[in-house]
């Protein structure tokens, strides 16, 4: 990886969002930066977390907890994995994405929106393993201490936010590699060690070329009113 200020040019945020909205994120200073709040408060504070989980609920027409929750989590790890990816793939570097420094705000519909005020890559020298990089920012820092919260208030279980921690990582990673294949960092090796040797290869079953993975669990969203089942679920007969 290359070092080196600035992190996040206005040029290269533009590049990110281009790959879709979903990979957009804020960066320096608001005007409505009052309406934000750090995403460590999600698992710091159990009310804000209930408050957005029966949001969730209520927009998914769905009165469980579980599967509100299950949905958020697997909401905000996409959008994680999509920054992180997203910054990798057009900088070389991995942005820090610690939950005190990554701020959220909450909106009528849609993923939360992030915000880096003042966004730097994770330490490290250069040429560092950006997998373990990925998996220090994404995983323990941010997700990690997310799923605790989510299965201590809502009995998630420990292999359900794992697999929707692989799944986000996955459906990340294959929109890249579909709607940005020029960027000049490659994001697929990093995922692919993740997905096969790293923190998630337990999760679920993934192949690199062609892109293609199979859950060991169930995100729950099959028990949402209406909805069917992801295309990678384990419920799923082939």
């Amino acid at each position: 990886m290359v070092t080196g200020p600035p992190l996040l040019t206005a040029e290269t945020l533009a590049r990110i969002e281009a790959v879709s909205p979903y990979f957009a994120v804020a960066s320096g200073p608001r005007p409505d930066a009052t309406a934000y709040r750090p995403l460590a408060d999600l698992h710091q504070v159990p009310e804000v977390l209930d408050a957005y989980v029966d949001e969730v609920g209520q927009r998914l027409g769905t009165g469980q907890r579980r599967v509100a929750a299950s949905t958020l989590h697997l909401g905000v790890a996409a959008r994680l994995w999509s920054v992180a990816l997203g910054v990798l793939a057009f900088t070389g570097r991995v942005p820090d994405l610690a939950p005190e420094r990554l701020h959220w705000r909450r909106v009528e519909s849609g993923p939360l929106p992030p915000w880096l005020p003042a966004p730097t890559a994770v330490p490290g020298p250069p040429g560092e393993d950006p997998a373990a990089t990925l998996a220090a920012t994404v995983l323990r820092s941010a997700l990690d201490p997310l799923g605790a919260a989510m299965r201590t208030r809502y009995g998630l279980s420990a292999h359900t936010v794992r697999g929707n921690a692989a799944s986000a990582l996955v459906g990340a990673v294959r929109m890249l590699r579909t709607r940005a294949a020029d960027a000049p960092y490659p994001t697929l090796p990093a995922a692919t060690a993740l997905l096969t040797a790293g923190p998630l290869a337990t999760a679920g079953e993934f192949t690199p070329d062609p892109i293609t993975y199979r859950r060991r669990n169930c995100c729950l969203y099959y028990r949402v009113p209406g909805a069917g089942m992801c295309g990678d679920c384990v419920l799923i007969q082939v």
